[in-house]
């Protein structure tokens, strides 16, 4: 595949916090245990690890509860082994397709690491404890014109942990109906149809998708909702619970440190947030913390009490890499810009409960185009950010490509000669009564523009005349930027599957450059 690069700060929504660590981790250095990723800090963070054979006997017996035997989980077995783990909320058939580019990063870094003499297996983690079920309901789609369709799953899940909602009757001809005229749509729908057979919960077909999809990677899942691994962290919620004063303080602490860096606390963190929900009735119910006690809609629970449930808690976001950590031998977290921003108050928290932290590593993000859509953006000389500004924005771009090079450079001269004129003329007006000058600033702008409007003007009319450039403006906005999002946000891997074929994922992992944190156009 072809790839050119487009740098993390020409994309919309990435933080300052997130674009200094992808570019100036020096700026961050204080804010993050192994701030910068090579293999000096991978083998500093692999030292650091303390991981007694009991407890790495007791990981791999959770992990054989739905992990076949396999090299990954062979490795991870031996003293030293580390693992590079990622994760993802477990969205309708697979959710974003960011969550596969996590999944392969996870796998290129261990293999990596392995090579270069420190044994790594690669984790995901799947997020089953989260209850907004609303975010992971639906998943987006798009057909052969590009055109985004929306798939979703009703349900009355209400603060059930998403992972054991299950679905009767997954939407799958809504799923094939939205991929219609893709060459793989129906290899790629029927992925989605063996993983997710009626009845079975989000988590479940979410991690039988995965698998699916990574089937020529070797990489372990963990669903912390299994009893198996609500063993393994319930050590490190009853620690948080007993701390919770102390830990909150240090988050505060945190927050007002990356203020005054110039930054901004990316989980808003009060003196009474609580580090922790309780899972009880089969929800996951938040609490507030006030002093030693937490209120749950009115009803008081002591910390001791709460300590007693700790195989009945939930980290919130901050506490969940942590106790993520505390149950697997980390080397190195990837994740995506909020959850590497994150990272930096949760550092605090590491700090306290582990002594140690990961290497925090940005994921691969791409923007995948056809060879129509390459042929396109050379035509019109597109980049990613000519997106970012609408698809009546990206209309105009294309008009004015359209019209004849004569009127251009006529237009571009004109303007030139016209502001030449203007701002002679304002230089002896000024020369002649400086009170006349702003009233001929005033003209100048009305002239500037009414020549602006005939340019417009121009490539309407020749956008007009070619109405293929206006379905091309429709077509690649739907496939680049749908909807206002970057590709890789909204849409799931399916219709790129459906599109490229099932091989595709060996092509990203192919991509996949672990010294570059830019963002990646692909074509074929």
């Amino acid at each position: 595949m072809h790839c050119s690069c487009v740098r993390q700060s020409e994309l919309p929504s990435v933080s300052p916090l997130a674009l200094d660590v992808f570019y100036h981790p020096d700026r961050v250095a204080r804010f993050y245990r192994h701030p910068l990723r090579d293999a000096a800090s991978y083998r500093a963070a692999a030292a650091e690890i303390r991981f007694p054979a009991e407890r790495r006997a007791a990981l791999i017996a959770a992990l054989r509860a739905r992990n076949p035997e396999s090299p990954s989980l062979e490795r991870l077995a031996q003293p030293g082994a580390v693992a590079v783990v990622t994760g993802q909320q477990v969205g309708l058939f697979g959710g974003p397709a960011y969550t596969v580019y996590k999944a392969l990063h996870a796998v290129k870094l261990a293999e990596w690491l392995t090579a270069n003499g420190q044994p790594a297996a690669p984790v995901f983690w799947l997020a089953t404890e989260d209850h907004d079920f609303a975010e992971v309901s639906h998943v987006w789609v798009f057909n052969a014109e590009n055109r985004p369709a929306k798939v979703e799953t009703p349900s009355e899940a209400g603060a059930q942990p998403v992972g054991g909602v299950a679905l009767p009757a997954p939407p799958l001809s809504e799923l094939r109906d939205g991929m219609a005229g893709l060459p793989f749509a129906d290899e790629a729908a029927n992925l989605v149809e063996e993983s997710y057979r009626p009845g079975a919960t989000m988590g479940e077909g979410f991690g039988a998708l995965l698998r699916r999809l990574l089937g020529g990677f070797d990489i372990l899942q963990v669903d912390p909702m299994l009893p198996q691994f609500r063993e393994l962290a319930a050590p490190a919620l009853r620690a948080a619970v007993e701390s919770a004063a102390e830990l909150s303080a240090r988050v505060i602490e945190r927050g007002r440190e990356l203020a005054a860096a110039g930054y901004h606390a990316q989980v808003h963190m009060e003196e009474h947030t609580s580090l922790v929900f309780l899972l009880e009735g089969g929800k996951r119910l938040a609490l507030r913390r006030h002093g030693n006690e937490y209120l749950l809609n009115g009803r008081r629970i002591g910390s001791q009490e709460l300590m007693d449930k700790a195989h009945s808690l939930s980290p919130n976001a901050l506490l969940r890499p942590v106790v993520q950590d505390s149950m697997l031998p980390t080397v190195a977290y990837i994740g995506g810009p909020a959850e590497i921003a994150y990272l930096a108050q949760s550092e605090v928290l590491y700090s306290a409960m582990l002594g140690r932290m990961p290497v925090a590593v940005p994921r691969s993000g791409f923007t995948i185009l056809d060879a129509r859509s390459e042929k396109l953006f050379k035509r019109y000389d597109l980049s990613l950010p000519d997106f970012f500004h609408g698809e009546a924005a990206l209309r105009e771009r294309l008009s004015a490509k359209l019209v004849p090079p004569a009127l251009t450079e006529a237009l571009r001269s004109t303007e030139a000669a016209v502001d030449g004129a203007l701002d002679r003329l304002r230089q002896e007006m000024a020369g002649f009564d400086g009170t006349l000058t702003g009233a001929l600033d005033r003209s100048a702008r009305k002239i500037r523009y009414q020549i602006g409007k005939i340019g417009r003007k121009a490539g309407r009319e020749a956008l007009a005349r070619d109405a293929r450039a206006g379905s091309d403006a429709r077509s690649l906005h739907g496939l680049v930027c749908p909807e206002g999002h970057l590709q890789e946000r909204l849409y799931s891997i399916l219709p790129l599957l459906a599109r490229h074929g099932l091989d595709l994922t060996a092509q990203l992992h192919e991509a996949i450059e672990l010294d570059c944190p830019d963002h990646r156009i692909l074509a074929p």
